[in-house]
């Protein structure tokens, strides 16, 4: 991580807005994180996106094994900026990368077996995992879960919009976390290198900025 060419970047940002970065990075979290499995409608994900932005979450899991689709900016709202976006294939490959990291894996469905919303357990890592509008999370998804997450509900209907399942659930998980004593807020050397990402999305003409510094030297 270039610290020097990060100083040099952010002198093309006002103070307002070089201390609203630090103020959500302060807030910003990888203690959880969110995947969606075959989302069909594309708003349903842009919509998760700027869920995640809302609520501190830095990293969301798109798989696509069925269905590709870009994010709607529109929907977003800008969010794509914020939020790290990682595209998969194969929902394997997800769930081993997120293992790997340290992930919980929990499945959000309203089987009879699923820890109610408000009993779950924020100290471990987690992955939360949304599934198609249709027909929820796959058997790979189910099979490789560390635990299942449901939203207490008390009408004839059984299931919500996905959008909204993720953000009752974050709102929920977050503001637990926070109240915690773990340590969720993102390291030292993740702020500088999330800062700069923000900073090269946001900046016009960023590249020849950084390609001026770096001839410079």
């Amino acid at each position: 991580m270039d610290l020097e060419l990060l100083k040099h970047l952010e002198t093309y940002l006002t103070e307002r807005r070089k201390d609203r970065f630090k103020k959500v990075l302060s807030e910003r979290t990888r203690h959880f994180t969110v995947v969606t499995e075959d989302v069909y409608q594309l708003h349903n994900t842009s919509a998760v996106m700027r869920t995640c932005d809302v609520f501190g979450i830095q990293d969301l899991h798109v798989v696509e094994e069925k269905v590709s689709k870009r994010i709607d900016k529109e929907i977003a709202m800008g969010a794509q900026k914020w939020v790290n976006f990682k595209r998969y294939h194969s929902i394997n490959d997800c769930i081993k990368t997120l293992k790997n990291s340290g992930y919980q894996i929990i499945a959000t469905t309203p089987h009879d077996n699923s820890t109610m919303l408000h009993e779950f357990d924020v100290s471990k890592k987690s992955a939360f995992f949304f599934g198609k509008e249709s027909d929820g999370l796959s058997d790979t998804v189910m099979n490789a879960a560390d635990g299942f997450l449901k939203i207490p509900m008390y009408g004839f209907t059984e299931s919500l919009n996905i959008s909204v399942s993720a953000a009752i659930i974050l709102q929920s998980v977050v503001s637990k976390l926070k109240q915690s004593d773990v340590k969720w807020q993102l390291s030292e050397e993740e702020k500088p290198e999330i800062e700069m990402e923000w900073i090269k999305r946001t900046i016009k003409a960023s590249d020849e900025i950084i390609e001026r510094y770096k001839n410079s030297k």
